[in-house]
């Protein structure tokens, strides 16, 4: 085959694969898995909309916004899933906030961000 069409048909599959995507690695299911349980395990409240919900109702919620973008192929790292999922609603548009007993109330992609580093750390 001429060098050409070698390209070409490899930009095509290029092309292709990234339009259809690809699934998380395992590190990065691993890590958001990660995150959702640090959530749930937080004894933090969680706030939507103005509304708080205790951090059980929040991951399950979490869980439902993931299973969507998975679908999508849309959250393919932790970083994307604490930006398309966990950051702020995707209806309103509000971003999420997080209260922990004993520290200040903060937007959930800060809390988010900072439990990332915390696993990643543990794994290193």
């Amino acid at each position: 085959m001429n060098r050409c069409f070698k390209f070409s048909v490899g930009m095509a599959f290029a092309a292709f694969a990234s339009i259809a995507g690809a699934a998380p690695s395992a590190t990065a299911q691993r890590e958001i898995n990660g995150l959702m349980q640090a959530l749930e395990t937080s004894g933090c409240r969680f706030q939507r909309n103005g509304s708080w919900h205790e951090s059980a109702e929040a991951r399950s919620h979490l869980q439902r916004k993931y299973d969507y973008l998975l679908k999508r192929n849309l959250a393919d790292t932790a970083e994307q899933f604490i930006e398309r999922a966990a950051s702020r609603s995707s209806i309103s548009g509000k971003p999420y906030r997080v209260a922990c007993p004993g520290t200040a109330e903060q937007d959930a992609a800060a809390w988010f961000q900072q439990q990332l580093q915390r696993l990643r750390r543990a794994g290193a």
